[in-house]
């Protein structure tokens, strides 16, 4: 199998198609002796459940660890722990991934162990049976939590039927409903070669990284199926207010917008506008709701980076008594970014408050593998990483205005209250 397509840059990181489909990203980094690896499989995550199957990956990346054709559970276990490494899988809204880490010169030993993992589980049923109980009392622990509870029954009102209005664990039903030859059935589906993406830093050149991944992954081969979304509902904006009673000492309020996904023009301005309002102890909800009026316990705001259009969400804890004119704050200060623009003081400090978190967030191997492997699976690229601080930096006052108009001013509510507070 030789590489194809190869793509670098002056840092050292590089892009390029195996002949089996998978894309491998190596950004060599030889300050540290340390290899971090993400394995991403972009068609997948909960974007890709049915329904009645809801949870099914996040029951598969607790079990895919637990058994293969070769090793037991305690095997994995020990093989990982004798060598001092990191090997776990999660899964998201618009993927499913594995991770490594360990120093180089067991890089290729626990790359091997992962090979066997991913190409050869046998999902032990004592394991599934185990792991749904476990999911099942975090689902439940989460039905107890009132900020749980307000996103919750916001996202399954803003998004109906699509599968972003679901929760990454599924239902207590839905995880009780997937059987042993269910998670075969789409280990077998998603797992393949031409969806996966390896994204690779650390003390590890792209020469070594080709023949590694070649030796492990050389001879996989896809299968004939093809993977196809599934038509998924049309979105639709249609503002209302929802209202859950729970044995609480806060009330919990938030306002959530319908906006866009990752491709979109406005997505950078929304993340700036998201930072702006809600992000840390400067930010505009923080310092005119909780330090001049003392309403919030907790307030900020949240702009989730989405394939398929995402939400821009608001949310204060507050003393029930203080409900109403919370709600009252919360949407008179989003509604200002569409009346009023920002000053260039505050939208520098804005951009300078986003652009830095950005630059913290790509210090360890494990960041920058994990950063460049996400861009590559929502389809941007690995180039996304240059271009998005220039996508900041030129956001006027008057384009934050526009965006905040377009998308802020008609706000789904979602109330978790311990009395009846409203009218």
């Amino acid at each position: 199998m030789q590489p194809s397509s190869p793509v670098s840059s002056p840092q050292f990181i590089h892009r390029l198609q195996l002949d089996n489909g998978i894309i491998l990203i190596v950004r060599e980094n030889p300050t540290a002796d340390l290899v971090s690896g993400r394995f991403f499989w972009k068609k997948a995550g909960n974007l890709w459940e049915k329904r009645e199957k809801a949870g099914i990956f996040h029951l598969l990346a607790t079990v895919i660890t637990k058994g293969t054709q070769t090793m037991s559970s305690l095997d994995i276990a020990e093989a990982i722990e004798s060598i001092g490494a990191s090997l776990g899988g999660n899964t998201a809204s618009d993927y499913f991934m594995m991770s490594i880490k360990t120093v180089s010169a067991d890089f290729e030993d626990i790359l091997n162990l992962l090979g066997e993992i991913l190409r050869w589980p046998t999902f032990p049923e004592e394991e599934i049976a185990l792991e749904k109980q476990l999911i099942c009392q975090t689902i439940r622990s989460q039905q107890e939590q009132p900020f749980n509870v307000a996103f919750k029954q916001l996202r399954e009102k803003m998004y109906g039927e699509h599968p972003y209005g679901r929760s990454i664990l599924g239902t207590e039903e839905t995880v009780f409903q997937v059987s042993r030859d269910d998670l075969h059935e789409c280990h077998f589906k998603h797992f393949r070669p031409d969806n996966l993406i390896i994204s690779l830093s650390g003390n590890i050149t792209l020469d070594q990284a080709v023949k590694l991944i070649e030796k492990t992954f050389g001879t996989w081969q896809n299968p004939c199926h093809s993977l196809t979304l599934t038509s998924l509902p049309m979105l639709r904006v249609s503002p209302c207010e929802m209202v859950t009673h729970q044995a609480t000492q806060q009330a919990i309020i938030m306002l959530g917008y319908l906006t866009v996904g990752v491709d979109h023009i406005d997505y950078p301005a929304l993340k700036l506008l998201s930072t702006y309002l809600g992000n840390g102890l400067s930010s505009r909800l923080f310092v005119e709701l909780r330090e001049k009026q003392g309403l919030a316990y907790d307030v900020s705001a949240f702009f989730p980076t989405r394939l398929q259009p995402s939400h821009f969400v608001t949310y204060i804890g507050t003393a029930p008594h203080n409900t109403n004119i919370a709600i009252e704050g919360l949407q008179q200060e989003t509604e200002r970014l569409s009346e009023v623009e920002l000053t260039p003081e505050e939208l520098q400090t804005a951009k300078n408050k986003l652009l830095g978190q950005y630059a913290l967030g790509k210090q360890t191997n494990s960041e920058v593998a994990h950063l460049y492997g996400w861009y590559e699976t929502l389809e941007l690229g690995i180039e996304f990483d240059q271009k998005f601080p220039d996508l900041i930096n030129n956001i006027s006052a008057e384009m934050l205005q526009k965006v905040a108009k377009d998308y802020l001013l008609s706000p789904y509510l979602s109330l978790v209250t311990p009395e009846l507070i409203m009218n």
